[in-house]
């Protein structure tokens, strides 16, 4: 029976909301999480709170603590659960792109080697089982840089002559030449790996290229988990950063819900080799600036920053997908939130945990 879905990454924000929306639809989940974001950005990253809450809210929920580069381990997995297995989502990873220069051997073997061990074991075990994949905007390195952008008063936006204007930036944006940063070099191997799979063997893969993936599940900090992480401080008086561009790099933001929904579409109707660029889009984006008045707004406090001249390696200074190429696949899916509707549900769900550790 193909009662069980795969889950990399589950106690983190994307693993744990799969966790949640399929055990809504009748699937036991597998998770395998070895709580890396601790090791990687410090205690308050771990995600083990949110590993406590899936043990308690989902009776169907197992979870193994394994290295996804591990390939006993993951071959354990897949001989014991294969038969049960009706999906995959890997969203393991080291998320950070600033973290990676610091160990690039420990970031490519998580993203790149870490994968094409899950893609291997899928392959052996189950390869008519869907694999999908977080991959992200930073495959396309910083060429979107190169578009025509628009210095305003809070926000940078591009001119609204081309053609990225009324919908974003779609697929058919190279991925070659540009700067990446390493991270963006990780995960373009793995989001490769994942095409080929697909492409060479014929399994049901896809690579879901978010912009900024955010949500209430998220253990946001400084090095990654941007809406997450500002709210955290708006709310709790930390003092933020803003790395340049004067706070008017502009992101779409989706949250976790709807981007779970959207696997969920694909694993109605899986195929081989996709690759999308998934987010807010047009109707969920904003810039540093906008994003903390709304927490100042949400939370009715003033948020303690400074600035910083210095950008981000590889960091966007524009960044909105174009859905068009999901939608036209799967019509039925919809955005639930837009960017205050995340920012009030991170808040909501957060603020008194947030209170306690303080």
């Amino acid at each position: 029976m193909k009662d069980l879905v795969l889950i990399t990454g589950s106690a983190g924000l994307i693993g744990s909301e799969a966790v949640r929306f399929f055990a809504g639809r009748g699937y036991d989940s597998i998770g395998v999480d070895n709580d890396m974001r601790a090791q990687l950005f410090g205690p308050d990253a771990s995600t083990h709170w949110n590993r406590q809450a899936l043990a308690k809210d989902c009776p169907g929920y197992t979870h193994i603590d394994a290295d996804i580069r591990d390939k006993d381990s993951m071959a354990r997995v897949f001989e014991t659960y294969g038969d049960r297995l009706a999906l995959i989502i890997h969203t393991a990873a080291q998320p950070s792109h600033d973290w990676a220069a610091s160990d690039p051997v420990a970031d490519f073997t998580i993203n790149a080697n870490g994968t094409l061990v899950l893609l291997e074991a899928c392959r052996q075990s189950t390869p008519d089982v869907p694999f999908i994949f977080t991959s992200t905007n930073k495959v396309y390195g910083d060429r979107p840089n190169d578009l025509p952008l628009v210095e305003q008063d809070r926000r940078f936006e591009i001119d609204t002559t081309h053609a990225f204007h009324a919908h974003g930036i779609d697929e058919t944006m190279p991925i070659d030449r540009s700067l990446h940063s390493l991270f963006g070099v990780s995960k373009t191997a793995a989001d490769l790996l994942v095409q080929e799979y697909g492409r060479y063997f014929g399994m049901k893969t896809a690579c879901f290229r978010g912009g900024c993936l955010t949500g209430p599940g998220h253990s946001g900090t400084a090095l990654h988990g941007f809406l997450a992480y500002l709210m955290k401080c708006t709310a709790t008086g930390a003092a933020y950063t803003v790395f340049g561009y004067d706070g008017k790099q502009v992101r779409d933001n989706i949250h976790s819900f709807d981007l779970v929904n959207a696997f969920w579409h694909f694993f109605q109707k899986p195929r081989s080799g996709e690759v999308y660029n998934i987010g807010g889009g047009r109707r969920s984006n904003c810039s540093m600036l906008e994003a903390i008045a709304l927490c100042e707004d949400i939370t009715g406090r003033r948020l303690s920053w400074e600035y910083s001249e210095t950008n981000r390696t590889g960091d966007h200074i524009w960044w909105i997908s174009d859905t068009r190429r999901f939608e036209a696949h799967y019509p039925d899916w919809t955005l639930s939130y837009d960017i205050g509707g995340i920012l009030e549900d991170i808040y909501r769900s957060n603020k008194a945990r947030w209170t306690e550790a303080a």
